[in-house]
């Protein structure tokens, strides 16, 4: 395709909703509402109603609250992932229905983690004091979603891919008896075993768009970029034993500007190089947690966590071309406040051998979408949504037998020596409202939307 086609594509006013590929950058079908963010990452918190800031006593504190690392022992190791099923029914005004396609049941890649904590003192370097040091890497924006190309809005998505990797170092450190801190790097990356190892969308061209209609549309990118995380953790109230009864934690996120370098392609052919930026939002978390009942027998805690997510730093993802073309995207998104919930009752020594212990867990969710009909993409159907969780964990110690198969303590000592293992799992209900977008630049867009998804996750943990 020549450049002046090219232009003469991007000038036309009547193929501006055509240029909706700019917000590949920004699609994906997520699991959650509040845009593409992923903010679930550990099945112990999952089920709780995502409501683990002020408890993070697991490896998953690095991404739930880094302080709370300081509360481990030893290393710690965690590693998940959740089973996705996203099921998005779409009705136009004149009654056309299409619904997204799904190759199996769940999501493939399925969104996962791995966490891996150590306490230094513990592992004998006493000179840093009362420090943690973990990594983790994760996804925290977004997978996969896919129309059919004969749907009624294949001129805006046919399929869209937003598969972010994130790595993760992170300090704790623990300044009194009562007061951590956490400090770490979010690195922002892509990686070839996750999806196509970019961001990409694709599309069909509209009758009148300066290519033949129908012609298969592509853009794509990717780009690497780092943000910044603090946190602590406060305990002003703790049992007999030494154990924390009413916990307060704050962490802030910090916004990262994502750079993404990629190509605009017609039926597989280059028409110009692309590049563009995305604005991650800052993220402020806060969340207050107490244990009603905390002793050598049960533990029942009750938390409370409320995020709040800048999007509105989202003003534009204008596309620059190689030609000297501009697809421009501007974007009207809001800030958004999510309300987490969450409750877990844990039975502790149980069986002959008090080797185990058991905790069963529920929460709920209510999280706004910070999406204008301007700028509704069906990539990620966003909704206001209410999520209801529920789910069991059990840890085993010296004693008792994981699966059945293997001992879950090491009778010698040493830094990798097993101290305890652990399986957690959840289930997630995601009931979005209806909702029915009026506003699309792209009419084709317009219609109700219906959501209802359904999320399935596993998190081994293994303490050294």
């Amino acid at each position: 395709m020549r450049p002046c086609r090219v232009t003469r594509f991007i000038s036309r006013p009547g193929t501006l909703c055509i240029l909706l590929i700019v917000c590949s950058f920004l699609s994906s079908t997520p699991t959650w509402a509040d845009g593409f963010r992923n903010p679930f990452h550990d099945s112990a918190a999952i089920a709780q109603g995502n409501a683990f800031a002020a408890q993070a006593d697991n490896a998953s504190a690095i991404f739930y609250n880094p302080a709370g690392m300081t509360q481990l022992h030893g290393i710690e190791f965690a590693g998940g992932a959740q089973f996705v099923s996203v099921n998005t029914n779409f009705t136009s005004p004149t009654g056309v229905t299409t619904k997204n396609e799904k190759a199996f049941p769940i999501g493939l890649p399925p969104p996962g983690q791995l966490f891996l904590t150590a306490n230094l003192k513990d592992l004998g370097i006493s000179a840093l004091g009362d420090l943690s040091a973990g990594l983790g890497i994760q996804n925290l924006y977004g997978f996969a979603a896919k129309y059919p190309t004969n749907g009624p809005f294949n001129t805006a998505v046919t399929f869209a891919q937003l598969p972010l990797m994130a790595i993760k170092p992170t300090l704790a450190y623990k300044v009194t008896e009562s007061l951590s801190v956490g400090l770490g790097a979010d690195i922002l990356t892509f990686a070839g075993f996750l999806g196509e190892g970019q961001a990409e969308r694709r599309f069909q061209a509209a009758p009148g768009s300066g290519f033949p209609a129908g012609t298969a549309l592509e853009l794509n990118g990717k780009g690497t970029t780092a943000g910044l995380n603090a946190s602590f953790l406060y305990t002003p109230w703790r049992t007999e034993d030494g154990k924390p009864r009413l916990s307060i934690a704050g962490i802030w996120r910090s916004q990262a500007v994502l750079p993404l370098n990629g190509e605009f392609r017609a039926n597989g052919a280059l028409i110009a190089n692309a590049s563009t930026a995305i604005r991650l939002p800052e993220v402020w978390t806060g969340g207050v947690a107490f244990w009603p009942v905390r002793n050598h027998e049960r533990e029942w805690k009750l938390e409370v966590d409320v995020d709040y997510v800048r999007w509105q730093s989202i003003r534009n993802a204008d596309v620059q071309l190689s030609n000297g073309a501009t697809l421009p995207s501007p974007q009207q998104w809001k800030n958004a406040t999510t309300v987490n919930i969450g409750t877990e009752y844990k039975w502790l020594g149980l069986t002959g051998t008090h080797a185990w212990d058991v905790a069963l867990r529920t929460g709920y969710i209510h999280s706004p979408t910070p999406v204008s009909d301007l700028n509704f993409d069906p990539a990620y159907a966003d909704s206001d949504v209410h999520v209801i969780s529920a789910g069991v964990g059990v840890l085993c110690h010296a004693g008792g037998k994981f699966l059945g198969l293997i001992s879950c303590a090491d009778a010698e000592k040493g830094f990798f020596a097993k101290r305890s293992m652990g399986m957690d799992l959840s289930y997630q209900a995601f009931l979005f409202d209806t909702r029915t977008v009026i506003g699309s630049p792209n009419p084709t867009v317009n219609g109700t939307y219906r959501t209802t998804n359904h999320s399935g996750g596993v998190t081994f943990r293994v303490q050294f």
